[in-house]
């Protein structure tokens, strides 16, 4: 399988712009809603998925070429590893993830439940590392 070690800024701006695109509809819902209690309970829902739509936008990438220090990068992939494994962070031998050098701050046993201004600080970070390190 062919595995990119880099990629277009076409790729990643239409990576970015589906991120744009729900977190636009969700911002619709809450402001069509007018904040009803449900959102509060489904906001780590909706935004947990998002993580692993994330990971997506590196869905073949070489792993031989990411290192194993805190990036942003490796961040979204224990993030999305844990989430499809039970919900809590994960150890990973292979990429560690520094909780005082990410973004949101998980440490190892944590539940997983973003909620909007985790997720939009999330993506940010991931977007900007993928244009200084992938293109």
């Amino acid at each position: 399988m062919f595995c990119p070690s880099s990629y277009s800024q076409d790729h990643i701006d239409s990576r970015r712009a589906v991120i744009d695109a729900r977190l636009a509809a969700w911002r619709h819902l809450v402001a069509s809603t007018g904040g009803h209690a449900a959102l509060e309970e489904f906001e780590p829902v909706f935004f947990n998925d998002l993580v692993l739509v994330l990971d997506s936008c590196l869905l073949h990438r070489d792993q031989c070429t990411e290192t194993t220090d805190s990036s942003v990068v490796t961040e979204v992939r224990v993030l999305a590893a844990s989430l499809v494994n039970g919900g809590r962070v994960l150890a990973d031998r292979q990429l560690r993830l520094h909780p005082g050098h990410s973004v949101l701050g998980h440490r190892v046993g944590e539940e997983i439940a973003l909620r909007e201004a985790d997720f939009t600080a999330l993506a940010k970070a991931f977007f900007t590392e993928l244009e200084a390190r992938y293109l």
